[in-house]
């Protein structure tokens, strides 16, 4: 129970940054913007990375923006963090194959029938952390890692990528799922497309081992038959997007192609590729016709064969451009840049550095009106907040329940197509008053064991980007509540 003062002192703080937020019309963070070099420099660190720090804006200002831009597009070329490294040590199940984790983890009915009622309570309570461990991998490199670029791209191709950790044995997956991707975010698009078509995670979320053709000599149980799921999803989440251009007929088409591409049970005593298995007994031969071109039955040589027309098609260009200029330009994106990206997708085929590279020198994205007008997602909000207020060591396990408070707790989506990264999905009073609740607690040190973060820190995270409305209600507020209305501000929800 909070005492008498401390319920004052929350609702001094709520009430000073609701004003603030109802100045703002709860819209979109109208900060003027000067076009002198350090708002450029807020602008690109603020994009690039999960937030701005003090000590970036002041290395990027040092070393210039083109610099930093060509270091994060090659993040090999930059070390890594020592601290971090010897963090991520500690959480012994990162480097776990999906063989070693379902043979550690997993309970089947023939083990559970060996073990007694404790043991299976303890087995259980031993694979949460298996999850509990990939979150705080995914949040500690979020908040640490130097390679900031790399890590947002990570949490993007996630998204689009997506898969829920709590459908049959994900959790078990999702680490390793996670690093595959995080290997190619910053690589060649048909490549981190083929590494998510057979990791069973993906197989599994969108019910590809369940895919047979009707009839087949390895058609058993619920796999008995076409199971178009993770076909209609590739089509029109991964790749070509809904208005792309296919028929109801290619989504048929492609799962017959699909067919047999599932994985080894847990039960299995040996690896096969990461867990994925080619079921040829399973597997449609006939011919088929997808995309208007007759695709020979031969077996699995017929997904690869449908996956380099998906990532060389003009539609997926354009999908994959528009969703990226969505995401680090504006939420209603201009179509000249869209052009640009798909333009340069098609040219590198589909080369993600290069698309990357004509993005963040493309005039759109450096156009001051563009500035500081993305809302932030939960996540993205409360990892900056912690890169500003420079907290290390933080509790992630109060840091994961924030994100539930939020509604976006790590690899919990359930729908295929991701959280979003809109303003509309996520501004709302209710949402807010969380953010202004959790705001406050963390300046008043919920995640650092109680230590004051320093304001100092938070306001040149910022760098200067303050309203006169923002600056006026610090003026007259206690030192004790400047902090959380740094934290809580208009100017630390938008990027």
């Amino acid at each position: 129970m909070l005492s008498a003062m401390s319920q004052k002192l929350k609702y001094s703080i709520l009430t000073s940054i609701c004003g603030l937020l109802l100045w703002f019309g709860l819209v979109s963070c109208q900060a003027a913007h000067s076009l002198d070099n350090d708002a450029k420099v807020l602008h690109v660190v603020n994009r690039l990375s999960f937030g701005a720090t003090a000590e970036q804006i002041e290395q990027v200002k040092s070393s210039g923006i083109e610099a930093y831009i060509k270091a994060q597009l090659a993040p090999e070329s930059i070390p890594n963090s020592p601290k971090l490294e010897k963090n991520l040590a500690k959480l012994d199940t990162l480097g776990m194959s999906t063989h070693e984790a379902y043979n550690k983890y997993f309970i089947s009915q023939q083990k559970r029938a060996n073990l007694s009622p404790q043991e299976v309570k303890q087995r259980r309570q031993a694979r949460r952390v298996v999850y509990h461990q990939a979150v705080e991998s995914n949040l500690a490199r979020a908040i640490s890692s130097p390679h900031q670029l790399q890590e947002v791209m990570t949490n993007f191709w996630f998204n689009h990528f997506n898969v829920f950790a709590r459908k049959n044995n994900i959790d078990l997956l999702v680490s390793n799922y996670e690093n595959k991707i995080r290997g190619n975010s910053l690589g060649n698009f048909r490549d981190l497309l083929g590494e998510t078509a057979k990791h069973p995670a993906m197989v599994i979320y969108l019910d590809n081992r369940l895919n047979s053709a009707p009839n087949s000599p390895g058609a058993r149980g619920n796999a008995r038959g076409l199971n178009e799921n993770y076909a209609r999803e590739l089509l029109e989440l991964h790749t070509l997007g809904v208005d792309g251009g296919y028929t109801q007929d290619d989504v048929v088409a492609l799962a017959r192609i699909l067919t047999g591409w599932g994985t080894i049970g847990p039960q299995a005593n040996r690896e096969g590729d990461n867990g994925f298995v080619f079921h040829k007994n399973r597997h449609d031969f006939g011919d088929k016709v997808f995309l208007g071109k007759t695709i020979k039955g031969r077996g699995k040589e017929e997904v690869e064969e449908a996956l380099d027309m998906l990532a060389a098609h003009p539609s997926t260009a354009r999908f994959i451009s528009y969703k990226l200029a969505q995401y680090f330009v504006a939420d209603e994106p201009p179509n000249s840049l869209v052009e640009k990206l798909a333009s340069t997708f098609q040219q590198s085929q589909g080369d993600i550095k290069s698309v990357l590279d004509t993005l963040f020198h493309s005039s759109e994205f450096n156009d001051p009106q563009y500035y500081h007008q993305k809302f932030k997602t939960p996540q993205q909000y409360l990892i900056s907040l912690v890169r500003a207020a420079d907290i290390n060591n933080p509790n992630y396990n109060r840091l994961r329940g924030m994100l539930n408070q939020l509604a976006m707790p790590v690899f919990l989506c359930p729908t295929p197509d991701g959280y979003d990264n809109t303003q509309g999905a996520w501004l709302n009073p209710d949402s807010m008053l969380k953010r202004i609740s959790l705001a406050t607690a963390i300046a008043n040190g919920n995640l650092n064991k109680k230590d004051p973060v320093d304001i100092n820190k938070i306001e040149a995270s910022l760098g200067g980007n303050l309203s006169a409305q923002t600056k006026e209600a610090l003026a007259k507020s206690p030192s004790r509540l400047r902090a959380a209305l740094l934290l809580g501000s208009p100017e630390m929800m938008y990027r």
